[in-house]
């Protein structure tokens, strides 16, 4: 079959790509100068990799939902709705929201164990020393390398089907705006930009769903795409789903890719810094409520887009508008995640590319800014400062801040290349990544939560996790259909093996080589002793008075053991709620409607769809809206002094509880002073 032509021409894309990338760049770049000169905010080394580490709860829910909300995320989960039907996008939604909810916990942990950390490795080397630091280094890095593939892959692959942009250049291009604004916003930029990059994408699904299921001349209710289903089914009845039908959650791939989706994503999200970095900037009071607002809001986003456009897809690929038409989607297609542009395509032609194009850029642009904090912080902390120049300055780390951002960038675009050759798409790195970095998940956990884990069980038990885990991989993929080649590895079975073998074999390592090794009794002191990044050369190179910076230091330690007692009462909190939403997604909502087999008839799906909407409606008003409403102080300040060309002078205050909460000043204000510099 050869493939269909693009719906745009390449100057389109090449527009979205270079135009509205640049475009948004000189955009964050100026808010960031905004910010500097009206906010009072100097770009310390510690603002640049840690916003201050006072954000509130809205623009946290909003980074988290838009660093969440991979090109997979919209692309990975419309295939496997494609496969599987209805229950796809469930599965993807609930298998990927439990590890953002239960993150919460360890989140509150991390801020409470090591208050001035500036990455989890930190800690674990504050911990365990070198050698289990270096091992979780690597998987950390394995871990942001993998994540940031996934999305250049899926981000070119999108673009090349729907505008005919070369693959490569799409490669190159993509990462090129990203790195400019965060390059210089840092951290912060990335909270900015997750919101903006977030309200879009809510918009732009929001509109498919309306489109799909109440305006559309082809689809336009639940009741035709329902019908639609149930035709679709006759022709192609779907192996291991209940009656071969697209409308039950009896599906036994479905189920397959469940247990992958959980397995790979306690990876991607308990090991990848840029959760860490989320939790790190956040105001010790708004931790909480920002990553379980962020979790709830996140799950509709693939699960309404999945049921919306990957229906759609199994819908129209029978309509002569569906861009394969007369033939299916070949499994290189839906692999690489076309079945949403294509179903964007035929239900809106150019308008729906044009949608289709602009929420992929926006979803790779967004997550790939948050892989490029993370990573450069690791390289930035947990190696240039740790073992080459511990004595360095603040301008010294945002140089090499900076110098990681680029080369790390210049790295994924190489391997992409590589890896776009050789037939691998992000299907298959999406279903491999557990594989390779999910034995270091449990050891990571126990070093937060469990006293008792010794230096040589959190060492070696992620690389014994991991051997194993590549060696059941190979070794079943081999057995079952006798070769090692793209195709083969990438199934259902030998990707449940080395997923499962990863993520489960630290539970028989640990206690071994705890039983060899002795108990360790820690008693976290060494967390609480990393320091922050000596800064007061950035501060004296700004014009601020370093006696005022001081002043609120104290101010800070004052305050210490009032946040301990919140932290504290927050991880109570956090353990119940997030355990009980986890049960939620995992069993109580899913597991009857898998082990009763049953098919949706057309009043429940019309209600699951509703339930979608209003679920996504209410994300929207919980990310896109209650986090301006949040700022709306700092807004107005900011748009006053702006409009009359005032610029404040910083005022530093000297009690802990007269201090401002901003939305993450790096210099707090307050009217009456103590003492003023400027």
């Amino acid at each position: 079959m050869s493939s269909p032509g693009p719906a745009l021409s390449q100057s389109f894309g090449y527009g979205i790509v270079l135009g509205v990338g640049f475009g948004f760049a000189l955009f964050m770049i100026a808010i960031t100068h905004i910010l500097k000169r009206f906010n009072n905010e100097v770009q310390t080394s510690e603002m640049f990799n840690t916003a201050g580490r006072t954000m509130k709860s809205g623009i946290v829910a909003a980074a988290v939902v838009s660093s969440w909300t991979w090109a997979a995320t919209l692309l990975q989960s419309s295939g496997v709705c494609y496969r599987y039907g209805v229950s796809g996008p469930f599965w993807y939604a609930s298998g990927a929201t439990v590890q953002i909810l239960l993150f919460a916990t360890l989140a509150i942990t991390l801020k409470k164990r090591a208050p001035n950390a500036h990455t989890f490795l930190e800690a674990i080397k504050a911990r365990y020393g070198p050698p289990a630091h270096f091992t979780f280094i690597t998987f950390g890095l394995v871990t942001n390398v993998l994540v940031s593939l996934m999305l250049i892959a899926g981000g070119s692959a999108t673009i090349n089907a729907l505008t005919g942009v070369d693959a490569v250049a799409a490669i190159f291009l993509m990462p090129l705006p990203v790195v400019a604004y965060t390059f210089i916003g840092g951290l912060k930029a990335t909270f900015i930009t997750d919101y903006i990059h977030g309200f879009a994408l809510f918009i732009i699904i929001i509109a498919f769903a309306l489109t799909t299921y109440a305006t559309s001349d082809v689809l336009g209710s639940p009741s035709v795409v329902y019908d639609l289903l149930v035709e679709a089914a006759q022709r192609h009845p779907v192996d291991g789903n209940k009656d071969g039908s697209y409308l039950t959650m009896r599906s036994q791939g479905g189920a397959i890719f469940f247990v992958i989706n959980i397995v790979g994503n306690f990876g991607t999200v308990f090991l990848d810094n840029g959760y860490y970095n989320k939790a790190i900037a956040a105001h010790p009071v708004h931790a909480l409520p920002g990553y379980i607002m962020g979790g709830l809001a996140w799950f509709a986003i693939p699960w309404l887009t999945a049921t919306t456009l990957g229906l759609a897809a199994l819908a129209l690929e029978s309509n002569p508008r569906f861009p394969t038409f007369p033939n299916r989607m070949t499994e290189a297609e839906i692999s690489a995640g076309l079945a949403l542009p294509y179903a964007a395509v035929a239900l809106l032609g150019k308008g729906g590319a044009a949608a289709t194009l602009i929420l992929i850029f926006l979803a790779v642009t967004s997550a790939f800014n948050s892989e490029l904090v993370a990573t450069s912080s690791i390289f930035t902390y947990d190696i240039y400062r740790t073992y080459f120049n511990p004595a360095a300055s603040g301008k010294r780390l945002i140089y090499m801040s900076h110098v990681c951002m680029v080369l790390y960038a210049l790295v994924i675009c190489g391997i992409s290349i590589g890896l776009y050759y050789n037939g691998i798409s992000m299907g298959y790195l999406y279903l491999l990544m557990g594989v390779l970095i999910s034995a270091a998940v449990i050891p990571a956990t126990l070093t937060l939560l469990w006293s008792g884990q010794n230096r040589w069980a959190a060492t070696i038990s992620p690389i014994l996790g991991a051997t194993c885990a590549i060696i059941a991989w190979l070794v079943t993929a081999k057995k079952t259909c006798g070769v090692l080649d793209v195709e083969c590895t990438g199934s259902n079975d030998p990707m449940l093996a080395g997923n499962v073998t990863a993520l489960l074999s630290p539970v028989v390592f640990i206690p071994v080589l705890t039983l060899v090794f002795g108990l360790d009794r820690y008693d976290w002191k060494s967390m609480m002793d990393i320091r922050k990044a000596d800064d007061h050369d950035v501060v004296e190179g700004a014009g601020l008075d370093e006696e005022a910076q001081r002043e609120i230091e104290r101010a800070n330690q004052a305050d210490f053991d009032g946040e301990q007692r919140k932290l504290n009462k927050a991880f109570k909190i956090a353990a119940v709620i997030t355990t009980f939403m986890a049960l939620s997604f995992l069993v109580l909502w899913p597991m009857p409607l898998y082990g009763s087999g049953y098919i949706f008839s057309k009043e429940f799906f019309t209600g699951w769809v509703v339930v979608g909407i209003i679920w996504i409606f209410c994300s929207f008003i919980a990310v896109g809206l209650y986090p301006a409403w949040e700022s709306r102080e700092t807004l107005i300040k900011v748009t006053k002094l702006i409009v009359t060309g005032k610029k404040p002078k910083p005022v530093f205050v000297g009690a802990p509880h007269t201090i401002e909460e901003t939305s993450g000043n790096a210099t707090p204000v307050e009217s009456s002073s103590v003492s003023k510099v400027g």
